[in-house]
C-alpha cells in the first residue's frame, strides 16, 4: 500500500495541467523540476503517472507525455476527406487551434443499414456521436453519424469584378480562398455589374489556369450594409427564407383563448426593451407581498410569450426553428428564428392586445432570496411598452406622458423589488466584468453614420436579474419533476488558464492566492482591486480571457460566471430554441395543456440538440462579429493615412491587435513592423518585448496608430505603430523577478522611435470613455 502523500505533493489536477500545456514535450524529470520535487519524491510522481495512464488520462511516447483528449458524446463535425482504407475523416467544427493544438481526426463508422438522413459524404456537416478508440492508428476517436446537417456544396461567394471586352473574375469573401479568384465567361455573369456581391456555382473543368464559375445569383451591391450583413448570412450558411409549410402553418395559426389557461389580463404587466425592439416576448409585474409572515417581500411576476402553443413539436416551424437554432442580428437586420407572423404578431406582447404567456410567479424574501415560485399558463393584456431609458427617466423624475400614469402603481414597484432581489445578487457575488460594448447606428441608407457605447442602467439590470430568476425557477421546477430539459451551463475556468493568469497578475504585482474550490468571488476581488486604475480595462479584458465560454447541455454542471448551481433558458422562446424545450418541459411536467415536450424527448435525444444549437449560436456570434468588422472597415475606407488612438486588444506571435477608441474597429500591426530590432513574443505578460532596447508592448496599452490599409470585403484593417513601447529594467519584469531572455518568437522591423518622429501632429478619432457593459462571453 502506497504510503501518503505529502500535502506539499501537486495534484493530479495540476500535474495533467502542466502536462496539456507542454504537450509531447515534458517527461518525468520536466514535471518534477516544475514543482521542486527531490529525487525521494520520483517513485511517488512515477506512481500517480501511471495510474494516470492507466485512467486514459495521459499517454507515453518514449519518455514524453501528453494528455488524452477527451471529447464530448455529441458534438458537430465537417467531414474532411478518407483515410487509407477508403473510410471518412471528420474533425471538430468548432475547434480552437490556438488553444488546443491540432484537432483530433474522427472516423466515422458506417453501418451496413444507415438510417435515413445519416449517410455522409465529404464536405459534409453532421452530429456524431462519439467514442474513444483504443488502437493508436491515425484517428483517435470513432464516431457514428446522428444526422447529416449540411452537405457540401460547390459554391462560392464573392463580388465579381467586370473584364474589358466582357466577363470578369469572381474575388472570394472568404478569407481561407483569399487569391484563389475564379474566370466568370461572359455568358455566365448572370447579368452581374462590377462590385455586385454574387453567389458563383464552380464550373468542372480539366483545363489549366483560373477555375471557372458560374453566377448563380446577385446578391446586392457592396455600396450597401445590405450587402455587407448578406456576405455573413450566406458565407456562415444562415437559413433565410422558411419552408413553405412553416409559412403555411404560421399564417393559419389562430391567437390563443382564454381555454385552458388563468385569466390575467387585469394583471398590469409592462414590456421593457431596446428602442428600436421589433419583438416583445418577455413583460414583468412587482408589488408588496400582502402575507404578514414576508414583511419587506415581493411578488414578482415574469410572463413569457407561449411560443410552445403555435410551435408544435415535429411541425414545419418546430424543423425550421431548430435548424436556425437561434435569431441572428445584424445592425439593418433580423434573421429571424421564426416567421414574423408568429415573432412579430401572434408571440409579440403588444399593449392592450389579448396574448398566451407562460408565466412564472415568484415570491421573494426581504432578504432578496427566492421563497417559492409557480408556473401558470395564462392570457395577459401588456399594460404598456417601454424602452429602458424612457422606464430610467420616469424613475429619475423626468415622465413622460406614458410613463406618468405608470410610475406610482407600476414603475416603482418594479424598482423596489429590484432592489430587494439585489442584496441576493449581491451576496451570491456572480462574476461582474465590465466591458465596453458598442452598438453601430446607421444612416437612412443603411451605411454606418456612428458607434456608440449604450449606457448600462437600472431599467437593464432590473430586467435582467428578473428573468435570471425566472430561468433559476424554470431549472428548478424540472429537476423536481425528473424532467430531460437543455441546461445553460458554464464550465469554470480550466487550471492552465487560471495557471496563466495568476502569471499575469504577478506582472501586476496582483495577488491572486487560490484556496479551495474556485468561485467567482476570487475574480472580483482582483477586480474591485484594479478598478479606476489605469490597469482596469486590461485586467477585465484577460479575467475575460481565462473564462469558459457558456454553452447548452442535456448534463448539469452549473453556470460558474452566475455562481448559480442550476440554469436554464426560459425567457426567449422567440428566439432561442431551448428557451422552447424548456416550455414544452414544463407544460409537460406540469400538465399545462397543448406542445408538451413528447415523451419521446430522453436526455440522450436533447443532448444532440443542444449540441446543435451551441453550434448555431457561435455561428450567429461570428456572423455578427464579421458583420460589423465589414461595416467598419468600409466606414473608414476613405481615410486612408489618418491617426487614430485605441488600445492594444490582442498580442500574438503575428503582431498587435489595436481596437480603437472611437469606433471599436480592431486592425493589426504586423510584428515586422514594430522596429529594426527582434521582438520576444511574451505569453505571460500578454507582450511583445524588443530583445535589445527591452521596449514592452503590451495588452491594454493605449497607443497611436496610422491606417496604413483597408480592405471592407474581408472586414480587415491594417495600422502602423505611432507610439514607442514601455522601456523595462533589462532582464527583469515588472514584479521584480528574473525575465526570460530566449526569444520565444521574433521579427525585425522598423525602429518605434523613426516612426513617432515622422507621426502627424494631429489625431483623429478619439473618444471619451463611455460606461461600460459586462462582457458576454459567459452571462445569460
Amino acid at each position: 500500500m502506497p504510503k501518503k502523500r505529502d500535502s506539499s505533493f501537486p495534484p493530479p489536477d495540476a500535474l495533467v495541467a502542466f502536462i496539456r500545456a507542454h504537450p509531447g514535450k515534458v517527461g518525468t524529470r520536466e514535471i518534477a523540476q516544475e514543482f521542486g520535487l527531490k529525487n525521494a519524491d520520483r517513485a511517488e510522481l512515477k506512481r500517480i503517472l501511471r495510474e494516470l495512464a492507466d485512467e486514459g488520462v495521459i499517454a507515453k511516447r518514449g519518455r514524453k507525455i501528453s494528455e488524452t483528449a477527451a471529447l464530448p458524446a455529441t458534438m458537430m463535425v465537417d467531414i474532411t476527406g478518407r483515410d487509407s482504407d477508403g473510410e471518412l475523416i471528420a474533425t471538430p467544427t468548432e475547434w480552437d487551434e490556438v488553444e488546443n493544438g491540432e484537432p483530433p481526426k474522427i472516423r466515422i463508422h458506417v453501418p451496413r443499414r444507415a438510417q435515413p438522413g445519416t449517410t455522409a459524404g465529404v464536405g459534409d456537416r453532421a452530429l456524431l456521436r462519439i467514442e474513444k478508440l483504443d488502437e493508436g492508428d491515425g484517428a483517435a476517436y470513432r464516431g457514428r453519424v446522428i444526422k447529416v446537417i449540411d452537405r457540401a456544396k460547390a459554391r462560392v461567394l464573392g463580388i465579381f469584378r467586370s473584364l474589358p471586352g466582357g466577363g470578369g473574375r469572381l474575388v472570394p469573401v472568404d478569407k481561407k480562398q483569399a487569391g484563389r479568384e475564379l474566370n466568370i465567361a461572359p455568358i455566365d455573369t448572370g447579368g452581374a455589374e462590377d462590385g455586385d456581391l454574387v453567389s458563383v456555382d464552380l464550373v468542372r473543368s480539366r483545363g489549366f489556369g483560373l477555375a471557372s464559375g458560374k453566377v448563380k445569383e446577385r446578391l446586392g451591391s457592396l455600396a450597401t450594409e445590405k450587402a455587407v450583413s448578406l456576405i455573413a448570412i450566406h458565407s456562415h450558411e444562415i437559413p433565410q427564407a422558411f419552408s413553405p409549410a412553416a409559412l403555411r402553418e404560421a399564417e393559419e395559426a389562430q391567437p390563443a383563448t382564454l381555454k385552458g389557461r388563468d385569466d390575467w389580463r387585469e394583471v398590469p404587466l409592462v414590456t421593457i426593451d431596446p428602442p428600436d425592439a421589433k419583438d416583445h416576448d418577455d413583460a414583468v409585474h412587482a408589488e408588496p407581498d400582502p402575507d404578514p409572515n414576508n414583511k419587506g417581500g415581493y411578488i414578482v411576476n415574469v410572463a413569457i410569450a407561449d411560443v410552445a402553443f403555435y410551435v408544435r413539436p415535429g411541425s414545419a416551424l418546430d424543423r425550421d426553428a431548430l435548424t436556425r437554432g437561434n435569431s441572428v442580428y445584424f445592425p439593418d437586420r433580423v434573421v429571424p428564428m421564426l416567421p414574423e407572423r408568429i415573432s412579430n404578431d401572434l408571440c409579440s406582447l403588444v399593449p392592450g392586445q389579448p396574448r398566451g404567456a407562460l408565466a412564472v410567479r415568484m415570491v421573494i424574501g426581504s432578504d432578496g432570496r427566492k421563497r417559492s415560485h409557480s408556473f401558470h399558463r395564462i392570457l395577459m393584456r401588456s399594460a404598456a411598452k417601454l424602452h429602458y431609458a424612457q422606464a430610467q427617466a420616469a424613475i429619475d423624475g423626468r415622465p413622460d406622458d406614458a410613463t406618468g400614469p405608470l410610475l406610482d402603481p407600476i414603475l416603482k414597484p418594479l424598482y423596489d423589488a429590484y432592489a430587494v432581489v439585489k442584496r441576493a445578487r449581491d451576496e451570491r457575488d456572480p462574476l461582474d466584468l465590465e466591458i465596453p460594448e458598442r452598438k453601430i447606428l446607421l444612416k437612412p441608407d443603411g451605411t454606418v453614420d456612428r458607434v456608440i457605447v449604450p449606457e448600462r442602467l437600472d431599467a437593464h439590470k432590473l430586467i435582467e436579474e428578473f428573468m435570471i430568476l425566472a430561468n433559476v425557477a424554470a431549472a428548478e421546477m424540472l429537476e423536481k419533476k425528473a424532467l430531460p430539459l437543455i441546461y445553460r451551463v458554464h464550465d469554470e475556468p480550466s487550471l492552465e488558464k487560471v495557471h496563466a493568469l495568476q502569471e499575469f497578475l504577478k506582472t501586476l504585482d496582483l495577488p491572486f492566492a487560490k484556496s479551495g474550490a474556485l468561485r467567482p468571488s476570487l475574480f472580483n476581488r482582483v477586480l474591485l482591486q484594479v478598478k479606476g486604475h489605469d490597469s482596469e480595462l486590461l485586467v477585465n479584458e484577460v479575467v475575460l480571457r481565462s473564462q469558459a465560454q457558456a454553452e447548452y447541455a442535456a448534463e448539469n454542471y452549473g453556470h460558474f460566471g452566475l455562481n448559480l448551481r442550476r440554469y436554464a433558458h426560459f425567457t426567449s422562446p422567440i428566439r432561442r430554441y431551448a428557451d422552447l424545450v424548456v416550455h414544452r418541459a414544463l407544460i409537460r411536467g406540469l400538465g399545462l395543456g397543448e406542445g408538451a415536450l413528447p415523451e419521446t424527448e430522453t436526455p440522450e435525444t436533447l443532448s444532440e440538440v443542444a449540441a446543435q444549437i451551441s453550434v448555431t449560436e457561435r455561428r450567429a456570434m461570428k456572423a455578427e462579429r464579421e458583420t460589423a468588422d465589414r461595416l467598419i472597415a468600409h466606414f473608414l475606407a476613405d481615410r486612408i493615412g489618418a491617426t487614430f488612438q485605441g488600445r492594444i486588444s490582442g498580442v500574438t506571435r503575428a503582431g498587435l491587435f489595436v481596437k480603437l477608441s472611437d469606433t471599436g474597429a480592431d486592425g493589426l500591426i504586423p510584428i515586422r513592423t514594430l522596429g529594426t530590432e527582434y521582438y520576444n513574443y511574451d505569453e505571460t505578460r500578454h507582450a511583445l518585448v524588443g530583445s535589445r532596447s527591452g521596449a514592452m508592448h503590451r495588452l491594454g496599452d493605449v497607443v497611436d496608430v496610422r491606417l496604413v490599409e483597408a480592405a471592407p470585403v474581408a472586414g480587415a484593417l491594417r495600422f502602423e505603430l505611432l507610439s514607442e513601447g514601455k522601456v523595462i529594467p533589462r532582464g527583469r519584469k515588472r514584479d521584480g523577478s528574473k525575465a526570460s531572455t530566449k526569444p520565444s518568437n521574433s521579427h525585425p522591423g522598423r525602429s518605434p522611435r523613426d516612426k513617432v518622429r515622422k507621426a502627424h501632429k494631429g489625431k483623429s478619432g478619439k473618444a471619451k470613455p463611455g460606461k461600460s457593459k459586462k462582457g458576454k462571453a459567459w452571462k445569460r
